[in-house]
């Protein structure tokens, strides 16, 4: 299935501040030579922009001294890379390039495509074939992409069914696959934010920045915690339309990387009829889905692989995304709207989940 991306604030995660707190001892012992060396706490640095066709916001700081606009170039150059590969929506990049090729020959797409494709084998079979990247044809169909619903008849979605199917894309290699079927589409907007959200956070890593929060779309990952011992905190936005107040808040670890991935069907969706069309399509039918599920965040440290397998969960709905979450061990968080009235449960994995806090 394929999950139509989001912008900042109007995703099921938006960033607040960390409350205060006590300064650990190295910050005590900076506050109090201050006077006489001129020591002063490390300060947050923040960089945003647009990307993706959304925006992007970056938080970090840093105990040894950092040049940030070299953090800045390079966080756009990596960006830029990313667009290169994994964007659907221009002609020269790797995944259009392979799908403008029709044929069942193997094609170079390079690793992080294939490792891409790997995790999504892997979601796919987990989820029954509910989450499938080669869904693209029929996103299409239903008028998504140009974000005009078209209603296509049962024969027309029987049709294009027979283009669907991640049994079709195989992988040759550790950088080629080859398409089983030669008018096969791989749309990888489904899992590309989080890899896009990982690849941000290695450049921060590679600049010598460990306590970081990189955020796009909504699609989030902190790593350490800000001055003075506090953790990342994250609200999570109420899955409701109309409304754009906080639900949960999350205080992320400190000790180790997590990543809060959440897809929803409440904030891209079209009316027609009094019947409302999701912009989340079952890969399997090649409809919109019709449950009550309207939001699925998981929290994991790969925030690739928590893209991945959010999409599926929201696509199967609570009882089989439940099911399928507890199989596979995955934290997750589901709500339902029943009526008026928003359901929360969470997976076995969340229930046991000690390293953050979610009240």
């Amino acid at each position: 299935m394929i999950k139509k991306r989001q912008t900042w604030m109007t995703n099921p995660r938006t960033i607040k501040t960390a409350l205060s707190g006590a300064f650990p001892h190295h910050f005590t012992a900076c506050m109090f030579l201050a006077m006489l060396a001129g020591c002063s706490e490390p300060t947050i640095q923040k960089l945003e922009g647009p990307a993706q066709g959304t925006t992007y916001h970056i938080s970090y700081w840093s105990e040894s001294p950092v040049d940030d606009k070299a953090v800045k170039d390079a966080v756009e150059n990596e960006f830029a890379a990313i667009d290169k590969l994994l964007s659907n929506y221009r002609p020269d990049s790797t995944i259009e390039t392979f799908n403008s090729i029709e044929n069942t020959d193997s094609q170079e797409v390079g690793g992080e495509i294939v490792s891409l494709v790997k995790i999504a084998q892997v979601v796919n079979q987990a989820s029954q074939g509910c989450y499938d990247l080669t869904i693209k044809p029929l996103f299409d169909l239903w008028g998504f992409k140009g974000n005009a619903l078209t209603i296509p008849k049962d024969s027309t979605i029987l049709a294009t069914l027979k283009q669907i199917g991640m049994e079709k894309l195989e992988i040759v290699d550790d950088t080629h696959l080859r398409k089983k079927q030669a008018d096969l589409k791989v749309d990888l907007s489904s899992i590309a934010q989080g890899y896009s959200v990982e690849r941000i956070s290695k450049v921060l890593e590679q600049k010598g920045i460990s306590n970081y929060l990189v955020e796009i779309g909504g699609e989030l990952k902190t790593n350490g915690y800000k001055p003075g011992l506090q953790p990342w905190r994250i609200a999570v936005e109420r899955p409701l339309p109309e409304e754009r107040t906080m639900h949960k808040v999350v205080t992320m670890p400190k000790d180790s990387p997590m990543a809060v991935m959440t897809s929803g069907t409440y904030r891209h969706y079209f009316d027609d009829q009094g019947r409302r069309y999701s912009h989340i399509l079952d890969a399997r039918n090649g409809r919109p889905v019709g449950h009550n599920l309207v939001s699925a965040t998981v929290l994991i440290a790969d925030p690739t692989v928590a893209d991945a397998w959010s999409t599926a969960l929201l696509c199967l709905g609570a009882k089989d995304g439940m099911a399928a979450a507890n199989m596979a061990k995955i934290p997750a968080l589901f709500i339902e709207l029943q009526g008026s009235e928003l359901i929360e449960s969470r997976s076995d994995a969340l229930n046991t989940l000690n390293t953050l806090t979610l009240h």
